[in-house]
Protein backbone atom coordinates (compact mmCIF):
# COMPACT_ATOMS: atom_id res chain seq x y z
CA UNK A 1 0.00 0.00 0.00
CA UNK A 2 1.33 3.46 -0.76
CA UNK A 3 2.53 5.90 1.92
CA UNK A 4 0.01 8.67 2.44
CA UNK A 5 2.05 11.40 4.17
CA UNK A 6 2.10 14.42 1.87
CA UNK A 7 4.54 17.28 2.01
CA UNK A 8 1.76 19.69 3.02
CA UNK A 9 0.62 17.45 5.86
CA UNK A 10 4.19 16.94 7.05
CA UNK A 11 4.72 20.72 7.07
CA UNK A 12 1.49 21.28 8.97
CA UNK A 13 2.52 18.77 11.62
CA UNK A 14 5.92 20.44 11.91
CA UNK A 15 4.33 23.87 12.47
CA UNK A 16 1.97 22.42 15.07
CA UNK A 17 4.82 20.78 16.94
CA UNK A 18 6.99 23.90 16.90
CA UNK A 19 4.21 26.18 18.12
CA UNK A 20 3.13 24.00 21.03
CA UNK A 21 3.67 25.51 24.50
CA UNK A 22 6.89 24.42 26.14
CA UNK A 23 5.09 22.61 28.94
CA UNK A 24 2.85 20.58 26.61
CA UNK A 25 3.75 17.48 24.64
CA UNK A 26 3.01 17.81 20.89
CA UNK A 27 0.01 15.65 20.02
CA UNK A 28 0.52 13.25 17.16
CA UNK A 29 -2.23 13.33 14.56
CA UNK A 30 -3.73 10.04 13.50
CA UNK A 31 -2.82 8.94 9.99
CA UNK A 32 -5.71 9.30 7.53
CA UNK A 33 -7.61 6.11 6.86
CA UNK A 34 -7.18 4.24 3.61
CA UNK A 35 -9.82 1.93 2.20
CA UNK A 36 -10.14 -1.49 0.60
CA UNK A 37 -13.49 -1.88 -1.18
CA UNK A 38 -14.61 -5.43 -1.99
CA UNK A 39 -17.45 -5.95 -4.46
CA UNK A 40 -19.28 -8.94 -5.86
CA UNK A 41 -21.17 -12.10 -5.08
CA UNK A 42 -21.17 -14.72 -2.32
CA UNK A 43 -17.43 -15.34 -2.62
CA UNK A 44 -16.88 -11.72 -1.62
CA UNK A 45 -18.75 -12.16 1.66
CA UNK A 46 -17.31 -15.57 2.54
CA UNK A 47 -20.43 -17.69 2.10
CA UNK A 48 -19.88 -21.29 3.22
CA UNK A 49 -22.26 -24.06 4.31
CA UNK A 50 -22.78 -24.35 8.05
CA UNK A 51 -22.87 -27.66 9.91
CA UNK A 52 -26.36 -28.28 8.55
CA UNK A 53 -25.31 -27.52 4.99
CA UNK A 54 -27.08 -24.14 4.89
CA UNK A 55 -25.04 -21.42 3.12
CA UNK A 56 -24.23 -18.53 5.48
CA UNK A 57 -21.94 -15.50 5.36
CA UNK A 58 -18.69 -15.89 7.30
CA UNK A 59 -15.62 -13.80 8.09
CA UNK A 60 -13.42 -16.33 6.27
CA UNK A 61 -13.95 -15.30 2.67
CA UNK A 62 -11.08 -14.50 0.36
CA UNK A 63 -11.62 -10.76 0.88
CA UNK A 64 -11.24 -11.22 4.63
CA UNK A 65 -8.03 -13.20 4.20
CA UNK A 66 -6.70 -10.61 1.75
CA UNK A 67 -7.64 -7.72 4.04
CA UNK A 68 -5.80 -9.22 7.00
CA UNK A 69 -2.66 -9.57 4.88
CA UNK A 70 -2.94 -6.00 3.57
CA UNK A 71 -3.61 -4.55 7.01
CA UNK A 72 -0.32 -6.03 8.20
CA UNK A 73 1.32 -3.65 5.72
CA UNK A 74 -0.97 -0.65 6.33
CA UNK A 75 -2.49 -0.34 9.80
CA UNK A 76 -4.79 2.49 8.62
CA UNK A 77 -6.56 0.26 6.09
CA UNK A 78 -10.34 -0.19 6.50
CA UNK A 79 -12.29 -2.91 4.71
CA UNK A 80 -15.57 -1.80 3.12
CA UNK A 81 -17.23 -5.19 2.48
CA UNK A 82 -19.93 -4.53 -0.08
CA UNK A 83 -20.70 -7.91 -1.68
CA UNK A 84 -23.98 -9.81 -1.60
CA UNK A 85 -24.72 -13.48 -2.18
CA UNK A 86 -26.64 -14.25 -5.37
CA UNK A 87 -25.61 -11.16 -7.31
CA UNK A 88 -25.11 -11.65 -11.05
CA UNK A 89 -24.09 -9.00 -13.57
CA UNK A 90 -27.67 -7.82 -14.08
CA UNK A 91 -28.60 -7.41 -10.40
CA UNK A 92 -25.18 -5.87 -9.70
CA UNK A 93 -26.16 -3.03 -12.06
CA UNK A 94 -29.91 -2.83 -11.54
CA UNK A 95 -30.65 -4.42 -8.16
CA UNK A 96 -33.51 -6.87 -7.83
CA UNK A 97 -32.49 -9.26 -5.03
CA UNK A 98 -34.44 -8.19 -1.97
CA UNK A 99 -31.78 -8.91 0.67
CA UNK A 100 -29.19 -7.07 -1.44
CA UNK A 101 -31.50 -4.14 -2.11
CA UNK A 102 -32.06 -3.82 1.64
CA UNK A 103 -28.32 -3.91 2.22
CA UNK A 104 -27.80 -1.06 -0.24
CA UNK A 105 -30.88 0.85 0.96
CA UNK A 106 -32.60 0.70 -2.41
CA UNK A 107 -29.52 1.26 -4.54
CA UNK A 108 -27.80 -1.38 -6.61
CA UNK A 109 -24.38 -2.60 -5.52
CA UNK A 110 -22.81 -0.77 -8.46
CA UNK A 111 -24.53 2.52 -7.56
CA UNK A 112 -23.40 2.20 -3.96
CA UNK A 113 -19.84 1.37 -5.04
CA UNK A 114 -19.67 4.35 -7.38
CA UNK A 115 -20.90 6.66 -4.62
CA UNK A 116 -18.28 5.27 -2.22
CA UNK A 117 -15.47 5.75 -4.75
CA UNK A 118 -16.54 9.29 -5.56
CA UNK A 119 -16.80 10.21 -1.89
CA UNK A 120 -13.47 8.75 -0.78
CA UNK A 121 -11.37 9.49 -3.85
CA UNK A 122 -7.69 8.63 -3.61
CA UNK A 123 -8.13 7.29 -0.09
CA UNK A 124 -9.38 4.07 -1.73
CA UNK A 125 -6.24 2.04 -2.30
CA UNK A 126 -7.83 -1.12 -3.69
CA UNK A 127 -11.07 -2.43 -5.18
CA UNK A 128 -11.60 -6.16 -5.74
CA UNK A 129 -14.42 -7.41 -7.94
CA UNK A 130 -15.97 -10.89 -8.21
CA UNK A 131 -19.00 -10.96 -10.50
CA UNK A 132 -20.43 -13.08 -13.30
CA UNK A 133 -20.43 -16.59 -11.87
CA UNK A 134 -24.09 -16.43 -10.88
CA UNK A 135 -25.02 -15.83 -14.51
CA UNK A 136 -24.46 -19.59 -14.83
CA UNK A 137 -24.96 -21.32 -11.46
CA UNK A 138 -28.61 -21.93 -12.31
CA UNK A 139 -27.74 -23.44 -15.67
CA UNK A 140 -26.70 -26.81 -14.24
CA UNK A 141 -29.72 -29.05 -13.67
CA UNK A 142 -30.00 -31.86 -11.14
CA UNK A 143 -27.89 -30.47 -8.27
CA UNK A 144 -30.14 -30.48 -5.17
CA UNK A 145 -30.07 -27.56 -2.74
CA UNK A 146 -30.76 -29.96 0.15
CA UNK A 147 -27.42 -31.42 1.30
CA UNK A 148 -29.20 -34.60 2.45
CA UNK A 149 -30.75 -35.24 -0.96
CA UNK A 150 -29.21 -37.78 -3.30
CA UNK A 151 -27.96 -36.65 -6.70
CA UNK A 152 -29.59 -38.52 -9.56
CA UNK A 153 -26.96 -38.95 -12.31
CA UNK A 154 -29.69 -39.19 -14.93
CA UNK A 155 -31.06 -35.78 -13.90
CA UNK A 156 -27.75 -33.97 -14.39
CA UNK A 157 -27.52 -31.72 -17.40
CA UNK A 158 -26.80 -28.24 -18.73
CA UNK A 159 -29.52 -25.80 -19.80
CA UNK A 160 -28.00 -24.37 -22.97
CA UNK A 161 -30.55 -21.54 -23.26
CA UNK A 162 -29.56 -20.45 -19.77
CA UNK A 163 -25.87 -20.57 -20.75
CA UNK A 164 -26.47 -18.50 -23.89
CA UNK A 165 -28.39 -15.89 -21.90
CA UNK A 166 -25.71 -15.79 -19.21
CA UNK A 167 -22.93 -15.29 -21.74
CA UNK A 168 -24.85 -12.54 -23.55
CA UNK A 169 -25.40 -10.66 -20.31
CA UNK A 170 -21.77 -11.18 -19.32
CA UNK A 171 -20.49 -9.73 -22.59
CA UNK A 172 -22.77 -6.70 -22.50
CA UNK A 173 -22.90 -5.91 -18.77
CA UNK A 174 -19.35 -6.48 -17.53
CA UNK A 175 -18.03 -3.65 -19.76
CA UNK A 176 -20.67 -1.36 -18.22
CA UNK A 177 -19.62 -2.36 -14.70
CA UNK A 178 -15.95 -1.94 -15.50
CA UNK A 179 -16.40 1.45 -17.15
CA UNK A 180 -18.43 2.91 -14.29
CA UNK A 181 -15.99 1.72 -11.63
CA UNK A 182 -12.96 3.03 -13.52
CA UNK A 183 -14.63 6.41 -14.11
CA UNK A 184 -15.58 6.77 -10.43
CA UNK A 185 -12.23 5.64 -9.01
CA UNK A 186 -9.18 7.79 -8.46
CA UNK A 187 -6.33 7.20 -10.94
CA UNK A 188 -4.31 5.99 -7.94
CA UNK A 189 -6.87 3.30 -7.03
CA UNK A 190 -6.08 -0.23 -8.17
CA UNK A 191 -9.04 -2.29 -9.34
CA UNK A 192 -8.48 -6.04 -9.54
CA UNK A 193 -11.10 -8.52 -10.73
CA UNK A 194 -10.84 -12.31 -11.00
CA UNK A 195 -11.53 -15.35 -13.11
CA UNK A 196 -13.60 -18.24 -11.71
CA UNK A 197 -12.84 -21.81 -10.72
CA UNK A 198 -15.23 -24.54 -11.90
CA UNK A 199 -16.98 -26.31 -8.98
CA UNK A 200 -19.17 -28.37 -11.30
CA UNK A 201 -16.28 -30.56 -12.37
CA UNK A 202 -17.13 -32.51 -9.23
CA UNK A 203 -20.26 -33.76 -11.00
CA UNK A 204 -17.97 -36.24 -12.73
CA UNK A 205 -17.71 -38.12 -9.44
CA UNK A 206 -21.47 -38.73 -9.47
CA UNK A 207 -21.60 -40.30 -12.92
CA UNK A 208 -18.72 -42.73 -12.40
CA UNK A 209 -14.90 -42.78 -12.39
CA UNK A 210 -14.66 -42.77 -16.18
CA UNK A 211 -16.49 -39.42 -16.31
CA UNK A 212 -13.57 -37.72 -14.57
CA UNK A 213 -11.51 -37.94 -17.73
CA UNK A 214 -14.34 -37.96 -20.26
CA UNK A 215 -14.61 -35.24 -22.91
CA UNK A 216 -18.40 -35.47 -22.92
CA UNK A 217 -21.17 -35.21 -20.34
CA UNK A 218 -22.30 -32.42 -18.00
CA UNK A 219 -18.99 -32.04 -16.15
CA UNK A 220 -17.02 -31.73 -19.38
CA UNK A 221 -19.51 -29.22 -20.75
CA UNK A 222 -19.08 -27.01 -17.67
CA UNK A 223 -15.33 -26.89 -18.38
CA UNK A 224 -16.08 -25.43 -21.81
CA UNK A 225 -18.50 -22.94 -20.29
CA UNK A 226 -16.15 -21.69 -17.57
CA UNK A 227 -13.37 -21.31 -20.14
CA UNK A 228 -15.67 -19.08 -22.21
CA UNK A 229 -16.73 -17.15 -19.09
CA UNK A 230 -13.16 -16.49 -18.01
CA UNK A 231 -12.10 -15.47 -21.52
CA UNK A 232 -14.98 -12.99 -21.71
CA UNK A 233 -14.31 -11.58 -18.24
CA UNK A 234 -10.60 -11.15 -18.90
CA UNK A 235 -11.17 -9.41 -22.24
CA UNK A 236 -13.73 -6.98 -20.79
CA UNK A 237 -11.67 -6.14 -17.72
CA UNK A 238 -8.41 -5.65 -19.57
CA UNK A 239 -10.12 -3.45 -22.17
CA UNK A 240 -11.20 -1.16 -19.31
CA UNK A 241 -7.78 -1.14 -17.67
CA UNK A 242 -8.76 -3.43 -14.80
CA UNK A 243 -6.26 -6.00 -13.61
CA UNK A 244 -7.25 -9.67 -13.38
CA UNK A 245 -6.26 -12.20 -10.72
CA UNK A 246 -5.90 -15.66 -12.27
CA UNK A 247 -8.00 -17.63 -9.80
CA UNK A 248 -8.71 -20.37 -12.35
CA UNK A 249 -4.98 -20.86 -12.80
CA UNK A 250 -4.39 -20.82 -9.05
CA UNK A 251 -6.89 -23.65 -8.60
CA UNK A 252 -5.23 -25.68 -11.35
CA UNK A 253 -1.84 -25.16 -9.74
CA UNK A 254 -3.23 -26.18 -6.34
CA UNK A 255 -4.70 -29.31 -7.90
CA UNK A 256 -1.33 -30.29 -9.29
CA UNK A 257 0.07 -30.10 -5.76
CA UNK A 258 -2.85 -31.95 -4.12
CA UNK A 259 -2.25 -35.57 -3.04
CA UNK A 260 -2.91 -38.02 -5.87
CA UNK A 261 -3.18 -41.00 -3.52
CA UNK A 262 -6.10 -42.27 -1.46
CA UNK A 263 -9.45 -40.74 -2.41
CA UNK A 264 -7.79 -38.62 -5.09
CA UNK A 265 -6.04 -41.48 -6.86
CA UNK A 266 -6.57 -41.37 -10.60
CA UNK A 267 -8.40 -38.06 -10.60
CA UNK A 268 -7.27 -35.16 -12.81
CA UNK A 269 -5.47 -32.37 -10.99
CA UNK A 270 -8.24 -29.81 -11.56
CA UNK A 271 -10.83 -32.17 -10.07
CA UNK A 272 -8.61 -32.82 -7.05
CA UNK A 273 -8.46 -29.02 -6.60
CA UNK A 274 -12.25 -28.71 -6.58
CA UNK A 275 -12.50 -31.39 -3.90
CA UNK A 276 -9.69 -29.89 -1.81
CA UNK A 277 -10.71 -26.21 -2.05
CA UNK A 278 -14.54 -26.24 -2.15
CA UNK A 279 -17.39 -28.02 -0.40
CA UNK A 280 -18.48 -29.87 -3.56
CA UNK A 281 -17.07 -33.23 -2.47
CA UNK A 282 -17.90 -32.88 1.22
CA UNK A 283 -20.35 -35.61 2.22
CA UNK A 284 -21.63 -33.75 5.32
CA UNK A 285 -22.07 -30.11 4.29
CA UNK A 286 -21.93 -30.46 0.52
CA UNK A 287 -22.25 -30.49 -2.31
CA UNK A 288 -21.77 -26.72 -2.20
CA UNK A 289 -20.03 -24.61 -4.84
CA UNK A 290 -18.40 -22.20 -2.39
CA UNK A 291 -14.79 -22.26 -1.28
CA UNK A 292 -13.77 -23.75 2.02
CA UNK A 293 -11.14 -21.90 4.09
CA UNK A 294 -8.32 -23.41 2.01
CA UNK A 295 -10.04 -22.25 -1.17
CA UNK A 296 -10.50 -18.74 0.21
CA UNK A 297 -6.79 -18.60 0.98
CA UNK A 298 -5.99 -19.77 -2.55
CA UNK A 299 -8.07 -16.96 -4.07
CA UNK A 300 -6.53 -14.39 -1.72
CA UNK A 301 -3.06 -15.56 -2.73
CA UNK A 302 -3.97 -15.12 -6.41
CA UNK A 303 -4.92 -11.50 -5.68
CA UNK A 304 -1.75 -10.95 -3.67
CA UNK A 305 0.31 -12.30 -6.53
CA UNK A 306 -1.42 -9.90 -8.92
CA UNK A 307 -0.87 -6.98 -6.56
CA UNK A 308 2.84 -7.82 -6.37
Amino acid sequence: MRIRWTAALAAALTITACSAPADEEPQERAAPQSHYLSLGDSLTVGVQPDESGVPVETSEGYTDVLYRALKDEDSTLVHERMGCGGEDTTTFIEGGIMRCDLRYEGDSQLDRAVAFLEEHGDRVDLVTLTIGGNNFTGCVNGVPSDPEAEIDPDALGVNEECVADGLERLETEVPVIAERLVEAASPDTRIVAMTYYNPFQALALVTGPEAATSESGPAARTVEIIDAVNASLTASYEAAGIEVADVAGAFQAAGAEAPSEGDGAGLPADLRAVCALTWMCDTVRGPDIHTNPAGARTIAEAFQERLG
